[in-house]
């Protein structure tokens, strides 16, 4: 047989379609917790629906009492997940809003469940923005997204010892909500979380770029204040303080008043860590609170 004569071979060539984005790498982490070893925890979405609640049988089990035993589940439609609310008691939240009855996720979105915030993190470079993210939770408070105790420390070092390199002012805001154990008793614990993130996003807006802000615990937060003397800090903090007072914190359309009190502190010749530094602010500010509240002390 010729060559003419062969027959010719057609291969068909089939493109392999796009590789879905989500599936297989979509996942949930745990940002914000008082549970002890869920900080971190990572819950890939491999299948639909993922329930969370109190109750043993949910795939994720959260503790807390505004969690409801059936809470909340995550579910698959298409190419994308969605957040659905199980009629809960105290609802479900997306990125501090309360959701109806559904939405849909996008990379990045905060769910609250109760006390916990979970983190969505989608697409093919999920597993890389899982190892951010735990990095991230190194230096950032989950709640409030600003820096944390441990990264204060090290900036708050570093600055300390700029300042006595080159014989420049350091000086330190320490503050705290007032009566904050009656707000929550008051409101519930949900309310006490949004107030801490309000007031985080009220005082971050005063903040500039050089200054370092950060949750101390609980209800304290501490601001660095670089080549700034007392008198700059005290401005700062009696502006932040009436800030405070005349924002309105409306959690659930009911309006809580919330008011901190300030105490200010300067890098001395004396000080020698920067725990010194913080304690003398600390006391300034618990003068703050037994000359009655709602003001500054320095």
């Amino acid at each position: 047989m010729s060559e003419q004569d062969e027959k010719t071979r057609v291969t068909q060539v089939v493109q392999a379609p796009p590789p879905d984005p989500g599936q297989g790498n979509d996942c949930l982490v745990v940002i914000y917790t008082a549970e002890q070893g869920l900080l971190g925890k990572r819950f890939v979405l491999d299948r639909s629906p993922l329930r969370v609640g109190r109750g043993a049988d949910n795939h994720v089990v959260l503790e807390g009492d505004s969690v409801s035993r059936r809470h909340a589940h995550f579910e698959r439609r298409g190419n994308s997940w969605f957040v659905v609310d199980d009629g809960s008691t105290n609802g479900t939240y997306l990125n501090e809003e309360q959701i109806a009855h559904d939405a849909l996720l996008n990379n990045g979105d905060r769910i609250k469940v109760g006390p916990t915030i979970l983190k969505f993190l989608s697409g093919l470079d999920a597993e890389s923005k899982y190892h951010e993210e735990i990095y991230r939770m190194t230096i950032v408070d989950g709640l409030t997204q600003i820096h944390n105790k441990r990264y204060l420390f090290e900036a708050l070092e570093k600055e300390l010892i700029r300042a006595r390199r080159y014989e420049r002012e350091l000086s330190l805001v320490i503050f705290d909500i007032d009566f904050f154990k009656r707000i929550n008793d008051q409101y519930g614990h949900l309310a006490g979380d949004h107030v801490l993130r309000e007031l985080a996003r009220v005082v971050q807006e005063r903040i500039r770029r050089d200054e370092v802000f950060a949750r101390y615990g609980g209800e304290e937060f501490v601001i660095v204040l670089p080549e700034t003397g007392l008198g700059g800090a005290r401005a700062l903090a009696e502006d932040l303080r009436e800030r405070v007072a005349t924002h309105a914190f409306v959690f659930q359309g009911e309006r809580i008043p919330v008011t901190i009190s300030i105490g200010c502190a300067q890098l001395s010749k004396d000080d020698r860590a920067a725990t010194e530094l913080i304690q003398r602010a600390d006391e300034k500010l618990y003068e703050a609170k037994r000359s009655g509240r709602n003001r500054v002390s320095s």
